[in-house]
Order: C-alpha cells, then sequence, then structure tokens
C-alpha cells in the first residue's frame, strides 16, 4: 500500500497544491494515471456529467484508491486545470527570453515561437479550457485560480517588454502587456474550433499576431 500524507502542500509559486507527498514510485504512477484519465474525461464529458467512478475507470483504479489521493472531482479538476496552465506559462516564458530579443533579426522569430507554443496548448486543450471557463462562471475558486494564472503571465511580460525596448517605444509596459496577452489569448481560443470553425487559418493568424506584437513593442519596423 502506498504511503502518502494529507497534508497541504505548496505547491510551485506558492499554489496550493491537492495532490499528497508521494513516497512511493507505484503511488506516483497512480496520481499521474488519475490525472491524465480526469483531463481525458473532463474534457469528453464536461464538469457535471463527469463523476469520480468515470475518472477511476478510465485510469484502470478503483473509487476507493480515487479518494486516496482526491477529495471529489473538483479537488481533481483544480489539479488539471492548474498542471494545464503550468506547463503552457513555462514553455512559453522559456522562448521569452530578454537575450533572445537584442538582435533585430531574432525578434520575429521568437516572436513567432512562443506564439506558436500559446496555440498549441490550447488547440490542445480546447476542450478542457472549454470546460474551465464553464466552471469558472460560478466556481470562485476555480476563477480565482484563472485569474492568478493570467497575472503570473502578464507580469513577466510586462518586465521583459520594459526590458526590451524603451520608454520611447512602449511607454507603460504594463498596459501593453495586459491588452497584448488578452488579443493572444482570444485569437488562440477562436483558432482553436473550441467555440466554433477558426475564422482564418492557423498560419494567416500567426503571421498576422506575431506582426502585432512586433509593431506594439519595436520601432525598427
Amino acid at each position: 500500500m502506498a504511503t502518502s500524507s494529507r497534508r497541504t502542500a505548496r505547491g510551485p509559486r506558492g499554489r496550493s497544491t491537492r495532490v499528497p507527498k508521494i513516497y512511493q514510485a507505484r503511488a506516483q504512477r497512480t496520481v499521474h494515471a488519475l490525472l491524465a484519465a480526469a483531463a481525458e474525461v473532463f474534457s469528453k464529458n464536461g464538469f457535471d456529467t463527469t463523476q469520480t467512478p468515470d475518472i477511476a475507470q478510465a485510469a484502470g483504479v478503483s473509487v476507493g484508491t480515487f479518494y486516496r489521493y482526491f477529495s471529489d472531482k473538483r479537488a481533481i479538476f483544480i489539479e488539471v486545470i492548474s498542471r494545464e496552465l503550468e506547463r503552457t506559462h513555462a514553455e512559453v516564458m522559456a522562448k521569452l527570453l530578454p537575450a533572445r530579443f537584442g538582435a533585430h533579426a531574432e525578434r520575429r522569430e521568437s516572436i513567432a515561437q512562443a506564439l506558436a507554443i500559446v496555440f498549441d496548448h490550447i488547440a490542445g486543450a480546447a476542450r478542457l479550457m472549454r470546460v474551465l471557463e464553464e466552471v469558472a462562471l460560478r466556481d470562485s475558486v476555480v476563477a480565482k485560480l484563472r485569474r492568478k494564472f493570467e497575472d503570473e503571465t502578464r507580469a513577466p511580460i510586462a518586465a521583459l517588454i520594459a526590458e526590451v525596448t524603451t520608454r520611447t517605444e512602449v511607454p507603460d509596459p504594463e498596459a501593453t502587456a495586459c491588452v497584448l496577452h488578452t488579443a493572444v489569448i482570444g485569437t488562440a481560443v477562436a483558432q482553436s474550433g473550441a467555440h466554433g470553425k477558426p475564422p482564418i487559418a492557423r498560419d494567416r493568424a500567426l503571421r498576422a499576431l506575431t506582426d502585432l506584437v512586433y509593431r506594439a513593442c519595436f520601432t525598427d519596423r
């Protein structure tokens, strides 16, 4: 039997994680299987229709095993969403390093690569993100989680803009980051098909968005 602690731990960036400390590899694999199954089932069935036996069955474990690690479906949903948002954040920010914006030739390519990652992540989790939007409308904890992620994404973007541009080019990096973040996420969601057929082809959307971000930040255009 796996040994675990039910104490609430502090996860990445101070987030309170719903996954207990895991001391055995077998228990770790079970948690990962449950999280993967939950993401799949929530994406397919939505939050309200999904029940804990559905997740347990998809993970190949008993319902009792599910409750050893998660208190209910809401707890695992929050963990699934947290991990997906954190993964996207980490991969995008890895492409937005200040050093990559020193040479003019690299700027546009760096922006394009970061935007492509956002598009890929949101497209890959389009149905799950749609469920997130629905749940956030009525669950204050989920809504707060989404806002926290958005704030934590905008802050380093604003810092990056402030570092790689002049105040002549961008007088208000924070406001610029907020507007660009909204434009990027909105476009990526529209292109993902989460709300119907994408309005234009992906490559056209990426080119236009890359140009928009570039023009908003740099004067050498």
